[in-house]
């Protein structure tokens, strides 16, 4: 069979999942009661809550005989470690760039690791029918990004699309719209390259995606470099110690639309999947077994962001959890490095670990991943990974672009100065005004929330990592103190009533508390000691305001992410199956002094 392997690479929000969706409705004939829901690829819970793609996946469709391999990759710069491990099991890639939007951080990131590879991209200019498209424009500004990012002579002539994916349509010529993706499939055929088929070679494939099935165990996804491997075939696996281990294929895999579908032999220029192959890890090559040859190992880039994770140990550890012991906490970090290749974990001590990855949003998907499955942490605030570089102090810089109202461009200008950023670049936009910075990356932690506030939520920021400059020197992003319980017990709303003038409440009445743990935040610099367990004194003499109604003003819910912004470097997020609690890392206040 003839095949072609793409990846769909681009910004966040730019339309990947929804174009693979259109190219899924109009090749497969699925069968009475079958259908293609909305964002079919975001397959787990937390990518459907959020919108978001996490995990890069594939699918297959076919068209004209020949199949079309797809990979779906994410759009956060967070999760860049999934597109640069699977960019090298493809020979081309669909660029895709929002019409308005244009070129944005994370495109000149995927962009740079596909140019690097050698892969020839076609530009998909999509969301054409927007009211402030501008696609003439946006092919421009995509053709010099390319330039910048030292794309060769053939990289830089590349076809160019224009697609509305949502309706599944897309075209070569903006005069001449069409109703389908017929266009799309022909481009595909016609200009990326078949892959270099050779099955009589020995067997020879890179592990690039794990999986696992309860029937089948540990699954193995790749590209088949070379050669065949039949059902039942033993072949070797080279570990990355150059050590080998002699393994069994129990059933090979290939793709078509969602579904994995079983084969007795899978070849050389094909994407499979392969259940037998128990301690694999990604980045290890499974080789035919008389003449074994390794592949390159996969390298991502270091991670930038360190977090401690530790057991809970509040006082009411145990309560929600079902995994609660660091013996439990160090198996699951251990299973996470297995999938998860631009994670790094370091074991300080038997209870405590850093976990490094490349973002706040990296490490909060895994922290919500485990607490939705039972398991109950406490972590300390993000830290940036500083490293010597030429023998100068150096920490991780981002490339941060803003896209904000024009009445709000100069207060977000001027908090971001504050915060070390460096304009790089100001362009007006009709009513809102693009301006790019360099920022130390942990001047952003905590900085979204305030920006959302600062611009009335009209504000669009998203940022990727541009590589380490000197050190920046001490920077202040928290301005206020918190508020910490002084007491155990449950809160009363007469006291939190008493003590609004003082800052704004994270808990509720009736809630439990402990000592030690953050109820609010301050409305001062300062942390300051307050008892919410106190209860309005009764006497039987009645007085003239004794019935007044206590107005609370509703309490502010920290979401996971807002949480990890909020802390200090003397605070913990304590995180359980049904709550997330704010804690000070010493509970008791005569300790803390």
């Amino acid at each position: 069979m003839e095949y072609r392997n793409i990846a769909i690479i681009a910004h966040v929000d730019h339309g990947k999942t929804t174009l693979v969706d259109g190219l899924l409705k109009q090749t497969l004939v699925l069968k009475h009661g079958e259908e293609i829901v909305e964002r079919a690829m975001d397959s787990n819970d937390l990518e459907r809550e959020r919108g978001i793609t996490i995990l890069a996946k594939n699918t297959a469709v076919e068209y004209k005989g020949v199949k079309i391999n797809i990979v779906d990759t994410p759009g956060h710069a967070d999760f860049g470690g999934e597109v640069e491990r699977v960019l090298g099991m493809v020979d081309g890639c669909l660029l895709l760039v929002d019409a308005a939007e244009g070129p944005m951080p994370q495109t000149r990131f995927v962009l740079r690791k596909a140019l690097e590879l050698g892969l020839k991209p076609i530009v998909v200019i999509n969301k054409i029918d927007r009211g402030d498209a501008r696609p003439e424009e946006v092919v421009n500004l995509t053709f010099d990004l390319m330039a910048e990012l030292g794309a060769n002579d053939d990289q830089l002539d590349f076809p160019i699309l224009y697609a509305i994916s949502r309706e599944g349509r897309a075209f070569t010529d903006l005069n001449d719209p069409k109703d389908d993706f017929h266009e799309l499939f022909e481009m595909v055929l016609d200009k990326i390259p078949a892959p270099h088929v050779d099955l009589e070679a020995p067997f020879q494939m890179l592990v690039t995606n794990l999986d696992y099935n309860e029937y089948l165990g540990r699954i193995v996804l790749g590209r088949v470099n070379r050669g065949k491997v039949k059902k039942g075939e033993f072949v070797n696996l080279m570990h990355k110690d150059g050590s080998m281990t002699k393994t069994r294929v129990v059933q090979p895999f290939t793709h078509l639309g969602l579904k994995r579908i079983e084969v007795d032999e899978v070849g050389a220029g094909d994407i499979v999947a392969l259940a037998g192959i128990e301690d694999a890890q990604i980045g290890e090559t499974i080789a035919d077994l008389a003449d074994p040859e390794a592949l390159p190992i996969i390298t991502v880039d270091e991670p930038t962001v360190s977090m401690l994770f530790q057991p809970n140990t509040s006082p009411f550890a145990g309560k929600e959890g079902k995994y609660v012991t660091s013996r439990h906490l160090n198996d699951r970090l251990k299973k996470e490095i297995m999938t998860n290749v631009s994670l790094r974990v370091d074991e300080i001590r038997p209870d405590e670990f850093v976990v490094s990855g490349r973002g706040e949003l990296h490490l909060s998907i895994l922290l919500e991943t485990m607490r939705r499955e039972g398991y109950e942490v406490q972590v300390g605030s993000p830290q940036v990974i500083i490293r010597e570089v030429d023998g100068v102090k150096s920490e991780p810089v981002e490339h941060l672009v803003i896209d904000v109202p024009e009445q709000h461009a100069s207060t977000v200008i001027g908090v971001l100065g504050g915060r070390k950023g460096q304009m790089v670049n100001m362009e007006p936009q009709g009513s809102r005004v693009r301006v790019e910075f360099k920022i130390p990356s942990r001047a952003l932690f905590g900085f979204r929330t305030q920006f959302l506030s600062m611009t009335q939520g009209e504000g669009i920021m998203s940022h990727v990592f541009d590589g380490y400059a000197p050190w920046a020197g001490d920077l202040k992003t928290r301005q206020n103190g918190s508020l910490v319980s002084m007491e155990d017990g449950t809160a009363f709303a007469y006291s939190i009533w008493k003590l609004q003038d003082r800052g704004s409440f994270f808990i509720d009445a009736g809630q439990e508390v402990y000592i030690g743990m953050i109820v609010g935040e301050n409305s001062r610099e300062n942390d300051l000691n307050v008892n919410v367990c106190k209860n309005k004194k009764l006497t039987n003499v009645r007085s003239s305001g004794a019935d007044d109604a206590l107005t609370l003003i509703p309490p502010k819910r920290l979401s996971l992410e807002d949480a990890l912004e909020y802390i200090s470097d003397d605070e913990l997020v304590e995180l359980t199956p049904h709550s997330i609690r704010l804690r000070k890392k010493i509970l008791n206040p005569s300790l803390r002094k």
